[in-house]
C-alpha cells in the first residue's frame, strides 16, 4: 500500500509541474519569428527552456487550417511538430546555461527539466511573409496572465489596433495548454 500511495503522489507531482503542451495560431498576413519560454512559475523561475534558433510559423498557420504551431513536450515536437527545434537553450540558473538536444534525457516526459517547466513567455516580432523584414510596430513580449517571471501583458494591441496578440492557457483535468493567438 505504501508503494502505490508513493506512486500516485509522484505521478500527481509530475501532472503538477509537467511542461503542458503549446499552441501558436498565426491569423495574420505576417509571419511570426521569434522565442518561446518555458519556465518554472516559482521565483527564482528556473529551469529556464527556450529555443536556440529563431522559430517561424509562417503567416495563416493556424488550427483551422493544420498548420499551427504545436509542441506536446520538447521531444515530440521535434517529430511531430510543422516547425520543430532540434535544440533547445536551457538555464538551470542565472549563470548557467547549456545547449541541449531535442532527446536530451532531461527534456523527456518525465525528465527533470520538462516536469518543472511550463510554458509562460513569447518574445517575438512579426515580419513580412517570406522576409526577415520587420513589421513595424509589431514586436510583442507576451506572457501568460499572474506569471511571477516575466510581467510582460498577456494582451497587446498594435497602435494602429489592426492587429493584436494574446497569450493565455486552456486547462482539462491535469492537461494544461498554453496558446499563443496572433490576428
Amino acid at each position: 500500500m505504501k508503494k502505490i500511495i508513493t506512486l500516485l503522489s509522484f505521478a500527481a507531482s509530475v501532472a503538477a509541474y509537467a511542461q503542458g503542451a503549446l499552441v501558436i495560431n498565426n491569423y495574420t498576413t505576417y509571419d511570426f519569428r521569434g522565442d518561446l519560454i518555458a519556465h518554472n512559475l516559482i521565483s527564482p523561475c528556473y529551469p529556464r527552456v527556450a529555443n536556440n534558433t529563431p522559430i517561424i510559423v509562417p503567416a495563416d498557420s493556424h488550427v483551422g487550417n493544420g498548420l499551427q504551431l504545436q509542441y506536446e513536450n520538447y521531444r515530440v515536437q521535434f517529430i511531430n511538430s510543422l516547425y520543430p527545434m532540434a535544440e533547445w537553450s536551457v538555464s538551470t540558473s542565472a549563470n548557467t546555461t547549456n545547449v541541449r538536444s531535442w532527446d536530451n534525457n532531461s527534456l523527456l516526459p518525465g525528465g527533470v527539466i520538462s516536469s518543472n517547466t511550463k510554458w509562460g513567455t513569447a518574445k517575438f516580432g512579426m515580419v513580412y511573409a517570406g522576409t526577415t523584414n520587420n513589421v513595424p510596430g509589431f514586436s510583442v513580449n507576451i506572457s501568460i496572465a499572474g506569471n511571477p517571471c516575466y510581467t510582460y501583458p498577456d494582451y497587446f494591441t498594435t497602435s494602429s489596433g489592426l492587429n493584436s496578440a494574446e497569450m493565455f492557457t486552456i486547462t482539462s483535468g491535469s492537461n494544461v495548454t498554453a496558446y499563443l493567438q496572433i490576428y
